[in-house]
């Protein structure tokens, strides 16, 4: 791999940072309430899992103990 130098690495680093398209407030507001959203809808469904397992096993143990 060339070796470049600070200065070479310094203009490279800034080029390609002029090529990232910077997303604006309200796509980051929007994403982060959809994130949020998600994860909430992620827990309780999860939980009513865990529910319906745990008394699907407490029925079951319950028959044979």
């Amino acid at each position: 791999m060339a070796r470049t130098n600070p200065i070479q690495f310094i203009q490279q680093v800034r080029s390609e940072v002029a090529k990232v398209v910077w997303p604006t407030r309200r796509e980051v507001f929007l994403t982060t309430v959809m994130v949020f959203i998600m994860a909430t809808l992620t827990a309780i469904f999860f939980a009513l899992v865990d529910l319906l397992i745990k008394s699907g096993l407490q029925g079951i143990l319950g028959l044979f103990g």
